[in-house]
Parts: structure tokens; sequence; C-alpha cells
């Protein structure tokens, strides 16, 4: 195993909390669900998207009950420094090796038309559609009280949980990995 895969493995380890997995190349973790409040027609949902395979990918879709309309989205910035949440039609590409963070203020699943309030606490099922991994089926918990940048990692200095990763960067949601080799 080349040192690049022992620290993704490690990385998944622990930064995932009960991941869900696409044969062995996609990894989801630390997948959570919030909506602005019990009477709110939309929501959305965050986690880690990992490729430990050797070949790209790309998450192209979503599909879950618990609203009429589920869309992959993302923030841009308009020229006058304004943040609008906007559709990607063609998906999240997640590259061999790399992880992809779906985080509050960037790329995220989308649900509008909610049909049940997103209560804190309740899990619901969100189906991931993958290029060439496939469906991949993620059980997601609301959690209305979790900060920006709460989880497994600390997106604002890049830090995973008491693990030194050597180098790596993060970009557009992307985080690459040097190992050195």
């Amino acid at each position: 195993m080349s040192l690049k895969s022992t620290i993704f493995a490690a990385v998944s380890a622990v930064t995932f909390a009960l991941p869900a997995f696409a044969g062995s190349e996609i990894t989801i973790g630390d997948a959570y669900a919030r909506a602005s409040g019990m009477n709110a027609m939309s929501g959305a949902a965050f986690m880690h998207i990992m490729n430990m395979g050797d070949e790209g990918d790309r998450l192209v879709s979503a599909s879950s009950d618990i609203a009429k309309v589920v869309e992959l989205h993302t923030h841009i910035e308009t020229e006058g420094g304004v943040m609008q949440m906007r559709r990607v039609d063609d998906g999240f590409a997640v590259a061999a090796g790399e992880a992809h963070i779906l985080a509050r203020g960037g790329d995220h699943v989308m649900f509008m038309g909610l049909n049940m309030p997103m209560e804190h606490g309740m899990t619901f099922s969100v189906t991931l559609v993958f290029e060439k991994a496939g469906e991949v089926v993620v059980e997601i918990t609301v959690d209305l009280e979790r900060k920006p940048m709460e989880g497994g990692m600390e997106h604002g200095d890049h830090k995973m949980e008491g693990m030194d990763h050597g180098d790596h960067t993060m970009e557009g949601g992307t985080m690459t990995m040097d190992s050195g080799n």
C-alpha cells in the first residue's frame, strides 16, 4: 500500500463516522442536514465525499422522499459580491484520491418542497448517484444545532480531528493531500 493510500485510509477512519460505501471507491461521511426552521419549505444536506479509487468520479444527482425536488447546488459570488445559490447541472467531480466537501456556504444537496418538517435528530435516506460508482444510499441525520464549521473537519485551517496529515490544500470544496510521493 502506498503512503498516499495509507494516509487516505487513516483520514477516512478518523474523519468519517458511520460512512456509507460504494464498493471500495466512494466513501460518504459526516452527513447531516439542516432546515432554517420547523415551517421551512426547503433544507440542505452536507457531507464529505472521498474517492479512494484510482479513477475520478462525479456525483451527478440525488433523490429522497423528504422533498418534492432534490438538486445539487452551490453558492456563487456575483460581480457585486453577493452570494447566490445555484443549481449545478453537471454535478460535482471527485478526483481519484481526493475528497469533495459539501458544506454550508458551498456545494450541497438541496431539498425543495419538503414533504415533512426537518426535526432535530430525525434521520432520512438520500440516494446519491455517481457516474461510475452508481447509487449510494446515505442515512442523514437532521442536526439543527450544528454550527457551520463543526464536524469531523475544521474547514478554516483544514485540520482533521487530532491528526497531522502533512501537506494538504482545499480549493473549491476539494481537499487534496500530498504524501510527498
